[in-house]
């Protein structure tokens, strides 16, 4: 009896693992490293038609044994990975797994890159349309040109504020210095300047006075 059983509880492991790596997707095909460059590489791949696939797990290896790394990473549709820190001038191995709902695939055959040498300056002539390693810095060349819009923009209003204020100044000005010269060509009373009249001399202080004439009879 309990032979009977032994036998039928390693059957129904054997049917459990069995379904459970029938539902296991395939491996990523076509496994490739593009970008590559001093400190960063980017690693791609394609999954078989058909396949659910819900992330990826990815085993980074230098070829001298000196450092292992793995990324893992679900609830994605990415087919794409940006290896960072890496060491220039450096062999490495990298292998992708699928991550499916039953579990992860086999790994894919192990591919050998070489990081490049001195060469961490970006360049634009090999990028991808869509790569993911260029996204972080078209968004921030994007908010560098927001940013030095609105700077510009600023600008150019306080230097609009600064000449609309100097040319109010300027009138202000104008119209005191006018103000000021009419004060100064204003006439003195008539009092202190002498009042001509028919080529006569008028004043209080000075009064036409007849004259004298001595008539004598005989």
């Amino acid at each position: 009896m309990r032979t009977v059983l032994t036998v039928s509880w390693v059957l129904f492991l054997f049917r459990c693992f069995c379904l459970t790596g029938a539902n296991r997707p395939a491996a990523p095909v076509n496994v490739s490293i593009i970008l590559m460059r001093a400190r960063s590489s980017t690693v791609t791949w394609n999954v078989p038609e058909g396949e659910a696939v819900i992330g990826y797990a990815i085993s980074l290896q230098r070829q001298d044994g000196l450092m292992q790394r793995f990324i893992r990473e679900v609830n994605t549709t990415s087919r794409a990975c940006v290896l960072w820190d890496l060491d220039e001038n450096t062999d490495y191995n990298i292998q992708v797994q699928s991550i499916g709902l039953h579990g992860e695939s086999e790994a894919s055959k192990s591919v050998h890159f070489r990081t490049l040498e001195n060469s961490d300056h970006f360049q634009a002539g090999i990028v991808a349309q869509g790569d993911p390693s260029v996204e972080g810095l078209n968004i921030s060349r994007s908010l560098l040109t927001e940013e030095m819009v609105i700077i510009m923009t600023v600008l150019l209003m306080w230097a609009a504020v600064i000449a609309l204020f100097c040319r109010q100044y300027d009138i202000i000005k104008d119209n005191d210095s006018s103000s000021h010269s009419k004060e100064k060509t204003k006439p003195l009373s008539e009092h202190s300047t002498p009042d001509y009249r028919n080529g006569g001399l008028l004043g209080s202080k000075f009064q036409r006075t007849p004259s004298s004439v001595s008539i004598i009879k005989v």
